[in-house]
């Protein structure tokens, strides 16, 4: 699935995040891509986020240099789309023809997605029979504002760029993280700047994504009103000390507390909404990038939380390069798991 609109065979990605905007490009077939280009660049999250014209403009302007800078081979591109900007469920349809089923999703969409039918575009792949209704088909069903997806357009298409699809940052992540043989059930968690996304994959195919407004940012604040500490100071410490109860006695975990009892009660209560529909699958691994990754303590804290073994997501599993850029890219991994899924996906 997943593309929003298009697709094509040769192409790069662009994962415009929050603080930075990441570029990559692959080339050859599956399962494993050998890597062509890779870049990024720091962008004020004020600007990204942003709708005046100013800072699109500037934002244009930061894309712009970082595509000149990195040359990829071609114009074509596919973009992620912030999860905070897609709405994606499951959903059971009949077992109909091709074009049947398309009136039938459309019709049924219309009722679920959270914008006008009119305004929005949607797309949607098949899963497999239903958990629930045997008689019934499962779909992935995303949906996401016109009007977002147009001013993306046309900001890309004003520097030359041919975008061929859109696609949600959380189908790319799973893509990244899981193997392409992958069974079972696997929870991905990644803490961005200003929220996490959360992802669980059943079998291969994402079945339940979600985006908390809880992220980093959040973690930061509770620290510096806790300690009584500045901004700058009171990330140093979360990315040193983390959740460890031992370093500064405990200070910066007790601090911070409060954040991530929210983000582990949202977790909770998505696992639980997971296995109403899906009864009897157990989860078998959590699998953290991002800043959860990057948090000291946060995966462990995680394991024993949800009694899960964790694995600290490695975007480039599927991925060739050489040897002695083994270290380079490892320590970026966590940063790119987006980026990486997109320029992954097939046309």
């Amino acid at each position: 699935m997943s593309t929003i609109i298009g697709g094509d065979d040769s192409f790069f990605a662009l994962d415009i995040g929050t603080t930075g905007i990441r570029l990559v490009e692959l080339k050859g077939g599956t399962p494993t891509k050998v890597l062509l280009k890779y870049s990024y660049v720091a962008v004020d999250p004020k600007v990204a986020m942003s709708e005046s014209k100013t800072d699109r403009q500037k934002l244009v302007e930061v894309i712009s240099a970082l595509v000149a800078q990195a040359r990829p081979s071609t114009k074509k591109v596919v973009v992620g789309l912030p999860s905070n900007r897609v709405f994606t469920t499951v959903a059971d349809v009949g077992r109909l023809s091709a074009d049947d089923m398309a009136k039938a999703i459309r019709f049924q969409a219309d009722g679920l997605i959270p914008t006008p039918l009119a305004e929005s575009k949607i797309d949607w792949a098949l899963l497999g029979d239903s958990p629930v209704d045997k008689s019934k088909q499962e779909i992935l069903l995303s949906s996401v504002p016109n009007s977002f997806v147009e001013a993306r357009l046309d900001l890309l298409e004003s520097i030359g760029l041919n975008v061929i699809a859109f696609e949600p940052d959380t189908l790319a992540l799973s893509r990244a993280l899981i193997a392409p043989d992958a069974t079972g059930s696997q929870l991905i968690i990644d803490i961005g700047r200003k929220s996490t996304d959360l992802v669980i994959v059943l079998n291969g195919a994402p079945r339940l994504t979600r985006s908390i407004p809880t992220g980093i940012e959040a973690i930061v604040k509770a620290a510096m009103q806790g300690l009584n500490i500045d901004e700058a100071q009171a990330e140093q410490f979360v990315m040193k000390f983390g959740l460890s109860k031992e370093k500064l006695e405990g200070q910066i975990f007790q601090a911070i507390s409060g954040p991530v009892d929210i983000l582990t009660t949202e977790i909770q209560k998505s696992i639980k909404f997971f296995q109403t529909r899906y009864a009897g699958v157990v989860i078998d691994q959590l699998i953290v990038t991002g800043g959860a990754s990057v948090i000291p303590e946060f995966p462990l804290f995680m394991a024993n939380k949800f009694g899960l073994n964790v694995e600290i997501g490695n975007a480039w599993r599927n991925v060739s390069f050489s040897r002695d850029r083994q270290n380079e890219l490892m320590a970026l991994s966590s940063q790119f798991s987006v980026a990486i899924g997109l320029a992954e996906r097939q046309s």
